[in-house]
This record gives structure tokens, sequence and C-alpha cells, in this order.
């Protein structure tokens, strides 16, 4: 239960009714009123076949669950968009919605390997294009979707470094800012001449779309991709999908009106990224700035996940997010617990335990039954008990990995459900590590999660706030 979404139950109760489901079933014009008629007449459509889109396969699973019917839509809106332009408008996403430059080289891998996995059940076909939570890239992020086969991804402007024509002098970004109507070839690092594309929005549009309600009015949001349109050109943007009839009221239907009458009426054709690019010639490079990584919504790289960097959402005068880094620091004493537990348990039960963790995806979806990943990960002879241990090592890990979810930094105090959220997926870490017979380091996580204040004085620390919200209550079921 989470009050502040009232009146439903939660916000994925409230988001989805106000966004998801009206945007699989948006109501638009049928013509002019029929002469005599006491009512217009409407036509449903499903804006998902008309937009390239991710959707985090943690809110899949509970759609999947919650309203089947919405859930069926925005699948067959990607099979609807396939047989319209031989390429589908899903795409996939990193599965925990990780910052992944924050992450070890294994922890990206596997919540990219995740997110193709699920996109695989779902949509049946391999994923062309991911979606990086927040656009948090850095050139290890970069290097492994090319390894896992992705063959491109979507990046705000401010993220290029610098660019040129194939073969030509490389041009800084800050001096000449990248032409987001040209995709651009990204290279492997290792220069074997492995890529994948990227595609830079249009930060303006997306912008005026997500800030200035451009998309409130069906005219004016296809006005602003008309205005850059030309023969052949590429217009984009990149928002948050809950613009669109949660963050702004009925701007589903604008969406829709745009997508399926202005377009067409207009001569511009919509299109998705994946089709765009069969029929493209890459003929540009770019570069991503180095270092510990840059994302859309942080205009200190990705240090609104790590420290108090400036970047917030607000709250009263005079508050901050000093809490942000002892809550990293915090989740980072329990996942090193889980990390040494599971190699050195599950390297006793299972012949490799991080490919194992890797397959687990498919146990989660319900792709195959835990029976038979335990026979073809386990090292040896296994019963019931052995299959037990090895299930919660296994959800062990997938909590440990939940405890990263990029909102629990993102807005303005460790107090808000966002954060106690993620600390519920450390408390159930803790669990399962005791369940194991080991010992968990809840003390060292306390005490360093006392250094992470609230700027509510009467909510204390972040030690306060798991204590009461999340240990006590969890211990009383």
């Amino acid at each position: 239960m989470q009050p502040s979404a009232a009146p439903y139950h939660d916000w994925n109760e409230r988001v989805h009714a106000e966004c998801y489901r009206p945007n699989a079933f948006a109501r638009i014009p049928a013509g002019p009123p029929a002469e005599g008629a006491e009512e217009d007449e409407f036509e449903v459509v499903n804006n998902f076949e008309r937009l390239s889109f991710n959707v985090g396969p943690t809110l899949l699973a509970w759609m999947e669950r919650a309203d089947p019917e919405a859930y069926r839509k925005i699948v067959e809106a990607d099979a609807a968009s396939t047989d319209r332009l031989g390429h589908g408008n899903a795409i996939a996403q990193a599965y925990h919605h990780t910052i992944l430059p924050l992450s070890p080289s294994h922890e990206i891998r596997t919540q990219v390997r995740w997110g193709i996995a699920d996109f695989k059940n779902r949509f049946g076909r391999d994923p062309a294009g991911m979606w990086l939570p927040e656009t948090a890239a850095n050139d290890d992020v970069l290097a492994i979707l090319i390894e896992e086969g992705i063959g491109f991804t979507i990046l705000a402007p401010k993220q290029a470094s610098r660019w040129r024509e194939e073969g030509g002098r490389w041009i800084q970004a800050e001096e000449e800012p990248v032409d987001p109507s040209i995709p651009y070839r990204y290279l492997h690092r290792d220069g074997s001449g492995r890529s994948l594309t990227l595609f830079f929005y249009d930060g303006e549009i997306a912008r005026k779309i997500a800030f200035e309600r451009a998309g409130s009015s069906a005219e004016g949001f296809v006005r602003l991709f008309e205005e850059r349109a030309g023969s052949g050109r590429l217009v984009h943007a990149a928002t948050d999908g809950e613009t669109y009839g949660h963050h702004h009221v009925f701007s589903d239907l604008g969406l829709a009106y745009a997508l399926f009458v202005e377009a067409g009426e207009r001569d511009i054709e919509v299109t998705n990224y994946a089709a765009y690019l069969a029929d493209a010639e890459v003929t540009h490079e770019a570069t991503i700035w180095r270092g510990e990584g840059t994302a859309w919504s942080c205009a200190h790289g990705v240090g609104r996940w790590v420290r108090d960097c400036g970047c917030s959402t607000g709250g009263d005068e005079g508050w901050n997010q000093r809490w942000r880094g002892p809550l990293r620091a915090g989740l980072d004493i329990v996942k090193h617990t889980a990390d040494e537990v599971y190699e050195r348990l599950g390297g006793a039960l299972l012949s490799d335990p991080w490919p194992a963790r890797d397959d687990y995806v498919n146990v989660v979806l319900g792709a195959q039954g835990l029976d038979e990943f335990v026979a073809h990960h386990s090292s040896g002879p296994s019963d019931e008990t052995v299959a037990r241990q090895i299930e919660t090592l296994l959800e062990m890990q997938r909590n440990a990995m939940s405890m990263y979810t990029s909102c629990g930094w993102f807005f303005n105090d460790i107090s808000g459900i966002e954060t106690i959220q993620v600390l519920r997926y450390a408390a159930r870490t803790l669990d399962l590590i005791e369940e194991l017979g080991q010992p968990t380091p809840e003390a060292s996580f306390l005490a360093t999660l006392e250094q992470a204040r609230s700027n509510d004085r009467s909510q204390g620390t972040g030690a306060d706030i798991y204590l009461a919200l999340v240990s006590a209550p969890m211990a009383a079921r």
C-alpha cells in the first residue's frame, strides 16, 4: 500500500491507469460528426503501434498479472509494427533499471543479458536495440552492448564527446554539437571493428514535450517534428512514456491524434529506429565522454546516484542529498557479502555460479522450471534440499541486484518511497543470507546508514528509516 498514490492502492496501479492502459486504448475522432448524430464517433487506436518504446521488465511482469489485456496490447503493438515496417517498435531495457556505469562489468553484463532474455520471452524475437536506464553510459557499457549483440541505443546529445565523418577530422561536440538527424557509429575500443549505432535524440523537442506540455496538442506536437523535417530526414525525441497521460493529463489523446491522423496529413512518415537503420547508411562516427559515465538526467555525469551533486527533484530550502553516498556504500556492504556467499556456497553446488545467475532469469520469467534449471547447472546429484539451497542463493542475488534500482537515489530525500523500496530489497537480501546459515553484515550496514541523514528531522537517519519502515514490518509478517 502506498497512500500517496490514492485513490489507487500503489503507484504501479495509478500510473498504469493514467498512462499505460490509456495509451493502449486511445480514443480519437473517427471523422467529422455525422449529420444528426447525437455524439461524435470514436476510433480506438494503440499508440504503442506508432512509438518506438521500451517498458521496464519488472513493470511488464506486474502488468502481465494486473492487466493482461493492456499487456497483450503492448505485445501486439510490436507485432503490428513489424507487419507495417518490417521491424518492431519495442526496444529492450537493461533489467533492473540500474545505473550501469556505476556497476562492475559482470553486473552490467547480467543486467543486459536479463534484459535481452526478458525481451525475447515477451516479444518473441531478438531485440535490435536496448534502452539504457536514464541513458547512463560509458565505454564499458557500450562495449558490453556490442558484445551481447545489441545493434543500437539512444543517448542524449550532451553525452557525445566528439564526432566525425568516417575518415575525416574529429570535431569536439562542445564546439559543434552532434546532429540528431544523423545516426553515428560507435566502435568497440578493442580495435575489432565491431560497433553499434548511437542515436542522439533532439534535446529541444524532448524538453518541450516533457516540460512544456507540447504533447497536449496534436497539431503542436507534430509541428515540432515538421519544422525539422525534410526529405528522408530523421527527427526523433526521447521522453518518459509517463509524460503521456500521467505527467500531462490527456496528452495520450493528443499523441494518438498526432500519430494516427496529423502525421499522415502532413506527409510525415512515422517509423522506428530499426526500420530507419535498415535503409540508412551510417556515415559518421562518434565517441562518448570517458570516465565515470554520463546520463541525460544528471548535469554532473552520474553523480545523481552517488553523491550530493546538486541534481534533485526539489525539497524545502536547505535540503541536500548527502545521504546518497552512505546509502550506496551501505548497499555495497550487503552486495559484497551476498556475492561472497554466492561464490563460496554456489561454487560447491553449481558448475559455474555466474553463468548460472545469467540463466536464472528464465526461472524468474517462468520460461524454465526450477528442477530443469538445477539439473542443468548443478555440479553434482541434487535433491530437494540442494534445489532449495540453489534457489535461495539465486533469489539472494536477484534481490541484491534489485537494490540498485536508480529511483532510490533520484529524488530529494532518503525517506521517499523509492528509497524505502531499495531498502526493502536489502532487507530481503539479508534475510536470505541468514536463511543460508551465513552471518549477515547488518551491523556494518546500519552503521553506514546512520551517516545518511534525512532532510526531515523526524525521520532521523537511513538506519532509523530502515528499522522503522523496513525491518520491523517485515519481521512482523
